[in-house]
Parts: C-alpha cells; sequence; structure tokens
C-alpha cells in the first residue's frame, strides 16, 4: 500500500514505511489474547504495531487536509522485510521514486530503540547430491548429509575479519529419505552478516573459497544460490544523514522524555542507506518476544508510538492557512549539543 501527500510528478518525496509481514508462515494460526493490558500475539510488535502508528498518521494528515512543506510524503505500507523477503518492497519504492526520495524513515522497533546504522548479509542456499543408496548394502558411498556437514564444519571455521561486527550462521538443515538410506541429498541455508562493507567482501570470498573445495570431491555435487542480498551503507550526506537523525531523536524525546538507544539493525533502511538517502528506523511499541511465538507488548505503550509517528510526519507539513504543523528544526537547534552528548 501506497497513500501519497502532496506527491506530484517530480517533487522530492519523504518515505515513511512499515512492513506488513511476519517471520511465521502464512499458514500457521496466530492465536492473539490480551490480558492485563498486555497483547500477546506473534508479530503483534515487529511490526503490527508499526503499521497501526503508520496508518494511524496517514488518516490524521488525510482527515485534517494537512500539507507536506517542501516535499510530498509516501505512507508505505511494504512487504518483503523478513525472512528470504530480500526487501523487495523497499526496493521497489526506492526504484519507482528514484533520485526524488530525501528522507527515508522505517517504523520497525520498541520504543526505547533507534537504528541508523544498516548491517548488512548476504544469505545462500547450499545444495549437495551424492550416489546414496541402502545404509547397509551400499555402505561407504558418500552420504549427502555428511557431506554437507564437513561443509557446515569448514564454513564455521573462518575466522570473521575486525573491520566491524561480522557474524554468520546456519539457520536451516534439511535432507534425507530414511533411517536406513545414505542420502542422496541435503540442503541448508547460510548467512553472514556485517555492518562493515569491506568485511562482507572478505566473508563472500572465504564463503566462495570453501564452497569450491568442496566441489572438487570426487562423487560430489556441490551447489549455491543466492537468496538474499541486504547492502550495507553507501555513500552519501553526512551531514544530511546527521540532521534526520536529530528529528528522529527529538521526536522520541517530545513524546517519552528520553533519547533511544541506537543501534545498528537490518532493516527496511538497507536499501536506501546503500543509495545514499538519510534514513533512520525508530519504534512504536513496548514489549518483548520477538520472533517467536510469545511476542507480545504493552497496550499503554501504542500511545507514544502513535505520538512519534505523528510528530515526524507533521513535521513536515503544514495547515490550511499554510502555517507550520511543527517544527522539529526549532528544538533540534535548541537541543543538539544535548542530543549529541
Amino acid at each position: 500500500m501506497v497513500y501519497p501527500v502532496g506527491v506530484e510528478e517530480t517533487n522530492p518525496v519523504v518515505v515513511f514505511a512499515a512492513h506488513t509481514d511476519v517471520v511465521f508462515p502464512d499458514e500457521e494460526p496466530l492465536p492473539l489474547t490480551e490480558e492485563d493490558g498486555v497483547i500477546r500475539c506473534p508479530g503483534v510488535g515487529d511490526d503490527t504495531a508499526c503499521v497501526v502508528a503508520l496508518l494511524t498518521a496517514a488518516r490524521y494528515v488525510a482527515e485534517q487536509k494537512i500539507r507536506p512543506q517542501g516535499a510530498g510524503l509516501l505512507f508505505v505500507c511494504n512487504s518483503g522485510e523478513e525472512g528470504l523477503g530480500n526487501l523487495k518492497g523497499t526496493r521497489q519504492i526506492c526504484k519507482d521514486y528514484e533520485g526524488r526520495i530525501q528522507a527515508f524513515i522505517s517504523f520497525d522497533c520498541k520504543l526505547d530503540e533507534f537504528v541508523h546504522r544498516a548491517v548488512g548479509s548476504q544469505r545462500y542456499r547450499l545444495r549437495v547430491r551424492t550416489k546414496g543408496g541402502h545404509s547397509y548394502y551400499a555402505f561407504g558411498e558418500k552420504n549427502a548429509i555428511a557431506e554437507l556437514a564437513g561443509i557446515i564444519g569448514r564454513l564455521y571455521g573462518i575466522e570473521v575479519p575486525q573491520g566491524g561486527k561480522t557474524t554468520f550462521n546456519v539457520g536451516t538443515i534439511s535432507g534425507g529419505t530414511s533411517v536406513n538410506t545414505i542420502a542422496q541429498e541435503a540442503e541448508a541455508l547460510y548467512e553472514f552478516r556485517s555492518d562493515c562493507r569491506e568485511d562482507l567482501e572478505i566473508m563472500e570470498k572465504a564463503f566462495r573459497k570453501v564452497m569450491e573445495e568442496a566441489a572438487q570431491r570426487e562423487g560430489v555435487q556441490v551447489e549455491y544460490e543466492v537468496v538474499g542480498i541486504r547492502p550495507c551503507a553507501g555513500g552519501g550526506d553526512p551531514e544530511r544523514q546527521k540532521m534526520l537523525e536529530h528529528r528522529a531523536l527529538w521526536a522520541v524525546y517530545r513524546t517519552l522524555g528520553y533519547f533511544p538507544k541506537p543501534r545498528k539493525a537490518s532493516t527496511d533502511c538497507n536499501i536506501p542507506m546503500s543509495l545514499g538517502i538519510p534514513s533512520v528506523c525508530v519504534g512504536s511499541f513496548m514489549g518483548g518476544g520477538a520472533h517467536t511465538r510469545q511476542e507480545y507488548l504493552r497496550a499503554d505503550s501504542l500511545k507514544s508510538g502513535l505520538g512519534i509517528a505523528l510528530d515526524l510526519a507533521l513535521g513536515y507539513c503544514r495547515d490550511d492557512d499554510g502555517e507550520e504543523v511543527w517544527s522539529l528544526l526549532r528544538t533540534e537547534d535548541e537541543g543538539a549539543s544535548e542530543a549529541e552528548a
């Protein structure tokens, strides 16, 4: 869903986005309960609460007939942020409005968190095939599961570079037919992450070396395919990025009375950041258990999330008389030194 406000054919735009997908398969039920002011449901915080805040802010702007100043606004509910979605929704927005996006604000974390740096990642599906056979009569034939396990062991032996924080993980593994069958095929999903672009390149070279060596083994067919690439931040104007960060920090401060904790993460902001577009990610709720079936949020925190979303959106708007609805730059100038401290 894309709801434009004041967006003309060529004018610059500011994007406000929240993703609609969750980490759980669509066919799984997502039961919701509410008790003692706590709402429990898989995906209730990440990112449903943020979608609600975004849509409510968009409705307020529409109902009050408030118009943006200097740039059009795009309220976007996108998909593809979780799992193997590869940020496809944000990629499409950045493609459709190429050269026009002045700032990108994502709603995708807790109220006391603030993402201002991108963690890039590369994800692969590994596949191993062998002849296989009966576990007794064909004993000695190469086993695809054992071969894949050996590859995984070598991948876990890669020494991570130290330019930034770099991690790796094998998230799923599958294969084989039965307990008395030498496996003919096995697969795994592997990823590495880093907040340093150069470290991602080092990890890619090390990964490819392991896979190329594995492919040399006789009687073993080794394949891999890219299933997702999330880039780190690219070039861009550091001052414009800093201005957007201050804008977001003060929006949170005005609502909560304190500044959120800055952190690095992999979010929808990865794509605009890689294109040099100033980008930040802010939150809309307080809770826990993200990416588990025990996820929950505090119902009384939702009002604060809406306040932050409105503060940020109205900072780019004027009312029908041409008066500023909310001036964030005013408080940024007054409190810049405190924000930096």
